[in-house]
Order: C-alpha cells, then sequence, then structure tokens
C-alpha cells in the first residue's frame, strides 16, 4: 500500500508540476499561440456544454464509428493473414519478409494515395486506421505461434488429440499474451490512424474540430479539443489494458 501511495504521489507532483509549468510559460507566450491551464479551463468547459461547438458529440460519435470500422477490419484481416502466413510454411517464407518490410514503411506516406482513392470522407480515415491497425496484429499472430513450444503439441498429438484441440488447448495459451498485446498495439495505432486522418484532410470528426479551431487561432478551444481526443485515446488504451492483464493472469 505505501509503494502504491508513493507512486501516486510521484505523479501527482509530476502532474502539479507540469500544469505550474505551463500556466507560467503560457502568460508569458503569445496568446494566439499558446493559452494557460487556467484559459483551457472554460474553454473545455464551453466545449462540454456544447456551446463553443454544438456539433461535438455527433464528431465523436462519427470518430469513435471510424476507429471501430478501421479497428475491426485490422483484426479481422490480421487475424487471418497472420494464421495464413505461420501454418502455410512456402506462403509464410515468400511473404513474411515483405510483411515486415511494409511495415516498416513510415504509414503517412500512404495516406495521400489514401485519400486520393477514397476521398475525404470517413472511408479513408477507416483505411488509414486499418493499414496501421493490420501490421500489429498479423506479426503478432506470427511471433505468437512461433513462440509454441513444439514438444508441446507433440506430446498432445500423442495423446490422440485432434487439430482443433491441439490449437485450443495448446497453441492458444502459448500465443494468448502476445496475440493480447499485438491486438492492443493495434487498437492504440487504429485510433492514432483515424484520429490524423481526421486531421490531414476531413470534412467531420474530432480531426477536423481540432483543425477548424487550429486554423481560426481559437488556440483555447483547439487545447480543449486536444483534451478530449486525449481521452478517447487514452480510454481506449486502459481498456486495452484491461484484456492484456486478464491475458496474463490466464497464461500464468
Amino acid at each position: 500500500m505505501r509503494r502504491g501511495a508513493t507512486v501516486m504521489l510521484a505523479r501527482a507532483a509530476l502532474l502539479l508540476g507540469l500544469l505550474a509549468a505551463w500556466e507560467a510559460g503560457g502568460r508569458a507566450a503569445n496568446p494566439l499561440l499558446t493559452v494557460p491551464p487556467s484559459a483551457v479551463l472554460p474553454a473545455l468547459w464551453d466545449l462540454v456544454r456544447l456551446r463553443s461547438y454544438p456539433d461535438l458529440a455527433a464528431s465523436l460519435l462519427l470518430t469513435l464509428r471510424e476507429i471501430a470500422a478501421a479497428y475491426g477490419l485490422a483484426v479481422l484481416a490480421g487475424l487471418g493473414c497472420g494464421f495464413t502466413l505461420a501454418f502455410n510454411r512456402l506462403v509464410g517464407r515468400a511473404y513474411g519478409p515483405i510483411l515486415a518490410a511494409l511495415y516498416a514503411v513510415p504509414a503517412v506516406v500512404w495516406y495521400p494515395s489514401l485519400m486520393l482513392f477514397f476521398g475525404l470522407d470517413a472511408a479513408s480515415k477507416i483505411a488509414f486506421g486499418f493499414l496501421l491497425g493490420f501490421f500489429p496484429v498479423t506479426l503478432a499472430v506470427l511471433a505468437g505461434i512461433r513462440q509454441v513450444n513444439p514438444q508441446l503439441v507433440i506430446v498432445a498429438r500423442s495423446y490422440g488429440a485432434g487439430p482443433l484441440t491441439v490449437f485450443a488447448r495448446v497453441m492458444v495459451p502459448a500465443m494468448l499474451f502476445t496475440l493480447v498485446g499485438g491486438l492492443r498495439t493495434g487498437l492504440a495505432l487504429s485510433v492514432i490512424g483515424v484520429i490524423v486522418g481526421e486531421i490531414l484532410g476531413s470534412k467531420a470528426g474530432m480531426g477536423a474540430l481540432i483543425n477548424h479551431a487550429y486554423g481560426l487561432l481559437r488556440t483555447a478551444d483547439y487545447v480543449a479539443l486536444v483534451l478530449v481526443t486525449l481521452v478517447l485515446v487514452v480510454g481506449s488504451d486502459v481498456v486495452a489494458s484491461l484484456a492484456e492483464r486478464r491475458a496474463r493472469r490466464w497464461t500464468e
């Protein structure tokens, strides 16, 4: 308990220090470019009350739908591609290195092509979020299957276990923690991909609101919108971390 309390106090002290530095720097800098927390709080209150941006709820809901679609497609395609590459040696040797090489390419270079192909509507944001989330899920499946002990598979088969039983009782528990870690990373990247896509070019969504406030130099509203988006990103990661903890307990 003491250690946990110490950690919480250290985090609180760091947060207060950052807020104090932000307040001092914001008051000394150009108000068009930087605002202190004391100016952000009223803007955040007006934003939550839907006074500064009445379409906040609709934009937030649209962004959430885009994230759900992008992540769902990334999980389905990533699991399918990962298991195909892992269980088919020829396909894995032929296309596994290509997949790893494509993952090393900065994803933002693909967005202009996606925007030209899908337009400025939600499809390009979903495609970008899917692209960012697909690779971690696929590579997590490959890494998880490769770390399964072959001796356990041989023992299970010697006792008469069929392919489905071996997969469910031996392979899934062995690879679960790695797979859940990949799913968590894929979720975080899908969220980032959708929001960044909206900021780079969109007519609706949280990114469009952020772009609007930034373009009009409404700095306080801009920071407030960023904070709301930050809550969305952190909240999704917290949910994913809880699932990862449960997977770790199950594998232990």
